[in-house]
């Protein structure tokens, strides 16, 4: 079976130089892999299918068999590693906390330990007797967070 780090050392040798980096690779028993790759910018078909070409060249079809599939990490996917999340700053995004809560908010900056989020939330506001929607600011940890996806509003 073949090691995902081979693969990921391969694409990334590939990749040296341009906005293109990999998010993930994985595999099944089955020598099936499948690697993920984003951009600062945009993956396209092209690009994915060279590296495609130019990792599977890395190896000896005699010695291992297996399947690549060289995909981009298309808009809904989650967020793996911490480029994505720079690149989503200033975006709308969707956050799951690890306590279940769904947040639907602007990604207003990102440092290595966690993400600040701004959004409308319903509060008591002195002097009104229903709850008003008041804009706060907050930050959440990593490890709080479960996932983070780019949240598109077709409004």
């Amino acid at each position: 079976m073949i090691e995902t780090k081979k693969i990921i050392e391969a694409a990334e040798r590939h990749l040296e130089g341009s906005d293109m980096f990999v998010v993930e690779c994985t595999s099944t028993p089955g020598n099936e892999i499948e690697l993920t790759i984003d951009s600062d910018t945009s993956v396209g078909i092209d690009a994915c299918a060279e590296l495609s070409r130019a990792v599977e060249a890395q190896f000896d079809r005699d010695e291992e068999d297996f399947s690549l599939t060289v995909m981009s990490a298309g808009i809904g996917s989650e967020l793996k590693s911490l480029r994505q999340y720079r690149k989503l700053a200033g975006k709308s995004a969707e956050v799951l906390l690890t306590s279940g809560v769904k947040i639907l908010a602007k990604l207003e900056e990102v440092t290595d330990e966690g993400i600040t989020l701004s959004y409308e939330e319903k509060q008591a506001v002195e002097g009104k007797k229903k709850k008003q929607l008041v804009k706060v600011t907050r930050s959440y940890p990593f490890d709080q967070i479960k996932y983070t996806k780019e949240w598109l509003d077709f409004k």
